[in-house]
């Protein structure tokens, strides 16, 4: 009960959280036009697109305008140059009702944060707050909310900094609390760094609780599949098509999946393996972010096989590949995962006589279907690769233990029974060290492989 009370106040409500109601977003891009910041793979209207798909995401919150200024260097104080922002700011004080202005960096210092409010009179959010934010209306299960506080202790810090630099401005009062010897940003800090630690610790516990179902799930025997790619790229409807589970909703929203979520299903063999849906990427997501859930991504790790899921539809799919292979790579996984990646080029639906550029790339529509049989059998190849698994025909007497014994160490597909010699023909699905005990045991077994 006391860890239970702990945990709840960890998942109190921030004080970061911009808060239940309505926003009314000016969204500004700085668009660099040359040097080393400016990405080859994107262009400054797909990069605002993705800005406002973001806000979309969020319940009340409505785009306004969006503005693209170029800048030179997005790291400066005021991130454009004094012409410009000048003009910037003309145009937001001209907006009706606005509330808050999303500068599509990835992180801005709380300086920078407190000057660019101070002149344009609203809230300013970067990528880092607007997608901790959808995270945040996102969670569901305790890991993620506290995946989310976790993410959220570098901003706090951030703050921080920046009300002691005010107080020390305002020369209000003592530096130091009540005589404690100890200054408030001390004080702050430690406070900071017990939350961030009970937030680990209890982080760690779930991630325990995980590894024991995972070794559960080993003793099963099931092949783990992990179905990775970029936010919004269709993970969730192709599990739900390569599953036929019903009561998977896939939402047309980013980040829809935060929690790892695992699902049961067939391969052509009659294999059962087990579907993993992972949380989704996007371009320049924050390093803490990442981090905050890599508790989550660690699942990865443990599975057999990668899925990596592609929109092929989109303007920015080369860009969406190398992000989500960056990160991978990030994540430190074993080689030979990373070497026996399956590339799914999905929506080809929407792609007049679509044919895949890259040579192991498997084309398919998640939502009509198509595609799936050649999906699903380049996942069982892959499968009994990793796994080292063979599927086999054995010829067996009836009368014998073979039978319960295949059904026992093995996973055991069809039995054809021929009643005139008292025989069985039995195919199975059967791992490397089972086989070697099964050889030893009965010697004198016909063995066909398939």
């Amino acid at each position: 009960d006391e860890d239970e009370a702990a945990l709840e106040e960890l998942l109190s409500p921030s004080p970061l959280a911009p808060g239940p109601g309505a926003q009314r977003v000016a969204i500004v891009h700085p668009a660099v036009k040359w040097g080393p910041q400016k990405s080859p793979l994107t262009t400054a209207e797909l990069q605002i697109a993705e800005a406002i798909a973001l806000v979309d995401t969020l319940q009340n919150w409505t785009v306004l305008d969006k503005i693209i200024i170029p800048t030179k260097n997005p790291n400066k104080k005021f991130v454009f140059g004094k012409g410009n922002f000048q003009v910037l700011t003309e145009k937001i004080k001209k907006l009706p009702h606005v509330t808050a202005v999303f500068l599509n960096v990835e992180r801005i210092s709380s300086l920078t944060k407190k000057e660019l409010e101070g002149a344009w009179g609203v809230q300013v959010f970067d990528r880092y707050t607007v997608v901790l934010h959808i995270f945040r209306c996102n969670a569901q299960t305790k890991e993620a909310k506290l995946q989310v506080a976790l993410a959220e202790i570098p901003l706090l810090r951030s703050n921080l900094k920046n009300e002691v630099s005010q107080r020390d401005q305002q020369r209000g009062g003592s530096r130091y609390i009540m005589g404690s010897g100890e200054t408030f940003l001390e004080t702050q800090n430690r406070v900071l760094k017990e939350r961030e630690l009970k937030i680990r610790n209890a982080l760690e516990k779930l991630r325990r609780k995980r590894a024991l179902l995972r070794t559960q799930r080993r003793k099963c025997e099931f092949p783990m599949v992990s179905v990775m790619g970029y936010t919004n790229c269709g993970k969730t409807t192709l599990i739900k098509a390569l599953t036929g589970e019903a009561g998977l909703q896939p939402r047309d929203q980013l980040f829809a999946t935060l929690d790892i979520t695992a699902h049961a299903g067939y391969l052509p063999s009659h294999m059962a393996v087990i579907y993993v849906d992972t949380i989704g990427f996007l371009t320049d997501l924050p390093h803490n972010l990442v981090e905050s859930f890599s508790a989550t991504l660690e699942e990865v790790a443990y599975s057999d096989l990668i899925v990596h899921v592609r929109d092929i539809t989109h303007p920015e799919t080369i860009l969406q590949k190398a992000t989500v292979l960056s990160v991978l790579r990030n994540l430190n996984l074993p080689s030979h995962l990373l070497d026996s990646i399956i590339e799914v080029h999905n929506k080809v639906d929407l792609v007049e006589r679509y044919k895949p550029a890259e040579e192991n790339a498997v084309a398919v529509s998640a939502l009509h279907g198509h595609g799936l049989e050649e999906l699903k059998q380049e996942i069982e190849k892959k499968i009994l690769t990793a796994t080292g698994k063979k599927i086999l025909t054995v010829n067996i007497n009836l009368e014998g233990p073979q039978l319960s014994w295949l059904y026992k160490e093995a996973a055991v597909q069809e039995v054809e029974v021929m009643p005139e010699d008292g025989t069985a023909r039995v195919k199975v699905i059967i791992g490397s060290s089972a086989f070697g005990r099964y050889k030893n045991l009965f010697p004198n077994s016909k063995i066909f492989m398939s």
